[in-house]
């Protein structure tokens, strides 16, 4: 298992737990919030018998027993008739059930008509009699068990905004302290492999005068100690703004591919189509290394005979060159589409992972541009898309 998959499968395993904790915390606070309830119908029920008994005794010890159980029992309602006339109400708000006509207080029929809809939509009315009539109390829930109803989701939304937070910060540092290794990494190397390549490049020159300087091997060997001076060039560009400048896109592709082409099984065809004028805006030994790391998996994917032909087009509208780059591969399933481009992703035992990677960087972040899988089938083949700012109407500076 590579480290991408591994990684995302804590990411779902992690994703689990935290499904249950919510669930587990939203139904303990619903089994609070019923067992609330069934108290706070209880207490209903409990005044109501104690309001009816207040109408039916005419004992005066009697009736402060059960205005003391009436008072003790802070249950918002209202008292109506079978027709809705309200009698009386417990527990409203005393700043809302009056309005002052004239210095006169009277009751605020629309806030009396608002609480009963409330009620009625909470709550079955309980009935109860006065004087041999049938009338209806309504209740509502109280602001304790209100509140009770939305604190876990409150609570569960500021956990989830701290994670968040905490998560992205963590992330952004990991990442910035990466790029920083990265950078070194790859500054060092370069500078490494500098001294080398210059005793190279001088023991190629030494070949030339002493044998024929136009022998093919000592050529292709010259080609290659040029070609290791590119790469410690592209590694001495990480972690700097490169200089993008206009240059003819299929000149650039071309001279690589024809570079890349003796250097892999003579059983693949290599194609390149195009308008040899469209330019664009790039920096030729990074945009290379875009080129090697795509054309490197498209050899890797065709086993035995294969094509991979290049097409470079413009998009006028939007300005931009679009190189199409496909091969006849074993091709990459959709699911997989975002996952090639992951660090650590590879399919090879001894792969590392980091070419489409670094293929990504380098057109996002270096060429302002974009790259994807524009469509694969499994046994036929991929196509990726690389897309470029045209030079149309680039003007350098002086």
């Amino acid at each position: 298992m590579n480290p991408y998959e591994r990684k995302r499968r804590w990411k779902y395993l992690l994703l689990f737990f935290a499904i249950v904790i919510a669930v587990s915390s939203l139904w303990y606070t619903d089994f609070l919030v019923q067992n609330i309830a069934k108290s706070e119908r209880t207490r209903a029920e409990l005044w109501a018998q104690s309001l009816k008994r207040m109408f039916e005794t005419d004992n005066d010890e009697m009736m402060n027993f059960l205005f003391t159980i009436r008072d003790s029992l802070p249950v918002p309602a209202i008292v109506t008739s079978e027709k809705d006339s309200i009698i009386t109400y417990q527990g409203l708000d005393t700043a809302k059930t009056y309005f002052e006509i004239e210095s006169n207080k009277k009751y605020d029929p629309k806030y009396f008509l608002k609480e009963l809809r409330e009620m009625k939509n909470q709550h079955n009315p309980i009935p109860v009699e006065f004087y041999g009539k049938k009338n209806l109390i309504y209740y509502k829930d109280s602001d304790l068990l209100n509140q009770l109803k939305v604190f876990p989701y409150i609570q569960l939304s500021l956990i989830a905004v701290f994670l968040m937070l905490a998560y992205f910060a963590f992330n952004s540092a990991r990442k910035s302290e990466q790029n920083q290794v990265w950078v070194g990494l790859a500054k060092e190397t370069a500078h490494q492999l500098g001294t080398p390549i210059s005793s190279l490049m001088a023991w190629v020159e030494l070949l030339k005068e002493r044998f024929k300087a136009d022998d093919s091997l000592i050529l292709e060997m010259e080609n290659d100690v040029r070609r290791l001076e590119v790469v410690a060039d592209r590694f001495s560009k990480i972690g700097s703004k490169p200089i993008l400048s206009s240059h003819s896109v299929y000149d650039v592709v071309k001279d690589f591919v024809d570079y890349f082409r003796v250097r892999v099984s003579d059983k693949i065809t290599f194609e390149v189509n195009g308008d040899e004028q469209l330019e664009a805006l790039i920096n030729v030994p990074l945009f290379d290394w875009v080129i090697e790391n795509i054309l490197k998996n498209a050899v890797n994917a065709i086993d035995g005979k294969g094509i991979i032909s290049i097409n470079i087009q413009e998009n006028i509208v939007k300005e931009q060159i679009i190189i199409d780059i496909t091969d006849t591969g074993k091709g990459i399933p959709r699911s997989k589409f975002d996952t090639v481009f992951q660090p650590g992703f590879t399919t090879r035992k001894r792969g590392w992972g980091l070419g489409l990677s670094l293929t990504k960087r380098m057109i996002e972040n270096y060429h302002g541009g974009q790259v994807f899988v524009k469509e694969s089938e499994l046994g036929k083949g991929t196509t990726f898309r690389i897309i470029l700012k045209s030079s149309i109407n680039y003007v350098p500076t002086i």
